[in-house]
């Protein structure tokens, strides 16, 4: 209680509601308590969501792991396979996912209920795509296809941005009765923003307040979004200033809203506005949701360059003492940002301390692609070996990460290694692409040499991976084979672009996301 009572004072905050922490040590002993379902406070035993969750690969069947705790004499209830489920889906192993359900239904723990088709019917469009969950959402019994059903197909629809099916189903859902939630509204209203549809965003926030459809944090949220899409600061001033006077909003205003202004006005370059709308953020978090306030929260003040202030929630939220993953992820990436690599490297190293064994690379990688802009090659390679001597095994952020290093070193035979060690692990359909600019860099260093060879393996490894189209190929056949040509290998290029940063930047939620604060509650 007293740690607890500390972080409150340091936070300078009030607890909002009576949530509850009162399970006994005695109860939980064999449990998880940080793995619970809120909706149900359901725990699943630890050994299973180690499991499950930390031990596993996750590319093998969970289903297996579930077979085997039941063989071994262990029980296994509705309620924990759902947790299950949901908790892979927040991971977004969605096959996983997927999988247990259909385990979970052939099984019989469960009579049907309209819930579970629900959760079914967005695995489905996620893993197997839309027309397959069309056809399951078309394959649900009339009785049990209710709102939830509805709602979820919408919003299928919006993620794949299918404006015209997504008005047909809200016609549906109109018709039946079920159009009157606020979740269903938001899903196409966020579908509107996506498209760049803004006039409809406006029009449907209209049509909600006539229908007295009550406006929640992601209609707010959806609305900031939209009036920072079209530059409008002063509507996004205004908005804040309504929601602050007016009392009946209280209810759905939360640390998000103010975390998506503040992610609006970072962007339209308003940083004393972002800054103010972070310190409102703040003042709406109390403990029971600080844990998942923080990473967004000090990643934000990083993105601003306010460096004093992720120092002070660091160190309001060591006091915790329960240091997750995540946690030193965000700090980490924090200080990165901020170009303090030594305070990241002390950071690392004390996470780094705590674990006797690594899975894989996605922390390492962080410091790792640090070191090598900053063209620090031996530290990096000296976290190479370290973490693989702890189990970890190199993927190819952790190669392509090296690999800038070396090509800013004049290092092209470590350059071209790391390159081909890069292109070999990665999956086809992985988001990983090597950036234009090393690609060229690699190929002039091998033509200046002659190594024809060389050049000709690493291009056929390229497009065995789909990493460049069939014509790129040829475009770089042709050149690497004409020693007379004076074209820059940029240009030899051609058609090979990439938009994504992944090079030296594994992929992770983007606490930067105007949704990832309100989807993360």
């Amino acid at each position: 209680m007293v740690l607890l009572t500390r972080l409150r004072s340091a936070l300078r905050l009030l607890p909002r509601s009576s949530a509850t922490y009162a399970t006994s040590a005695a109860s939980t002993s064999n449990l998880s308590p940080a793995k619970r379902n809120q909706s149900a406070n359901v725990y699943v035993p630890q050994d299973l969501y180690r499991r499950i969750f930390i031990v596993t690969d996750p590319t093998l069947p969970v289903v297996t792991i579930l077979e085997q705790w039941v063989q071994d004499g262990r029980t296994l209830s509705y309620n924990e396979l759902l947790f299950v489920i949901k908790q892979l889906r927040s991971r977004k192993r969605y096959k996983n996912a997927l999988e247990v359900s259909y385990w979970m239904s052939e099984k019989g723990y469960s009579e049907p209920r309209s819930s579970d088709f629900s959760l079914k019917l967005d695995l489905i469009a996620k893993v197997k795509g839309i027309e397959e969950a069309e056809s399951y959402f078309d394959s649900i019994p009339n009785y049990l296809r209710t709102t939830d059903c509805y709602s979820t197909l919408l919003n299928c629809y919006a993620q794949v941005r299918d404006v015209d099916k997504a008005k047909r189903i809200m016609l549906q859902m109109r018709h039946l009765g079920f159009a009157g939630s606020t979740l269903a509204r938001n899903a196409l209203l966020n579908l509107y923003y996506q498209t760049q549809n803004y006039d409809k965003v406006e029009n449907l926030l209209l049509e909600m307040k006539e229908d007295g459809i009550k406006f929640d944090r992601f209609t707010f949220s959806t609305l900031i979004n939209t009036y920072a899409a079209k530059s409008n600061i002063e509507g996004i001033d205004k908005l804040l200033a309504q929601l602050e006077d007016d009392p009946s909003y209280s209810g759905s205003v939360d640390w998000g809203v103010y975390a998506v202004a503040a992610n609006c006005y970072r962007k339209l370059g308003f940083h004393d506005k972002a800054f103010n709308a972070l310190k409102k953020s703040e003042e709406c978090v109390d403990y029971t949701i600080w844990k998942k306030a923080f990473p967004h929260l000090i990643t934000q003040y990083a993105t601003i360059g306010k460096k004093e202030e992720v120092m002070r929630l660091w160190n309001i939220y060591k006091m915790d003492g329960k240091l997750l993953k995540t946690d030193y992820s965000a700090v980490i990436s924090s200080f990165l940002k901020l170009d303090d690599i030594e305070l990241a490297k002390i950071i690392f190293e004390e996470w780094e301390s705590r674990n006797q064994y690594f899975r894989n690379f996605f922390m390492p990688n962080k410091m790792i692609a640090a070191y090598s802009r900053k063209g620090k090659m031996e530290e990096a390679e000296a976290i190479v070996n370290r973490t693989i001597s702890k189990g970890g095994k190199p993927n190819e952020w952790t190669w392509s990460g090296l690999l800038l290093g070396y090509i800013s070193h004049r290092n092209f035979p470590m350059a071209v290694r790391c390159m081909k060690e890069a292109v070999s692990i990665c999956e086809v359909g992985r988001k990983w692409r090597p950036l234009p600019e090393s690609l060229a860099a690699i190929f002039q260093y091998l033509k200046f040499n002659g190594d024809m060879e060389e050049a000709e393996d690493l291009i056929r490894l390229l497009s065995s991976k789909n990493v460049i189209s069939l014509d790129v190929h040829n475009k770089l056949m042709s050149w690497i084979k004409d020693v007379e040509s004076n074209v820059p290998a940029i240009d030899a290029l051609g058609g090979y672009s990439h938009k994504q940063t992944g090079e030296i930047s594994e992929p992770e939620e983007d606490r930067n996301n105007p949704d990832f604060c309100l989807s993360h509650q």
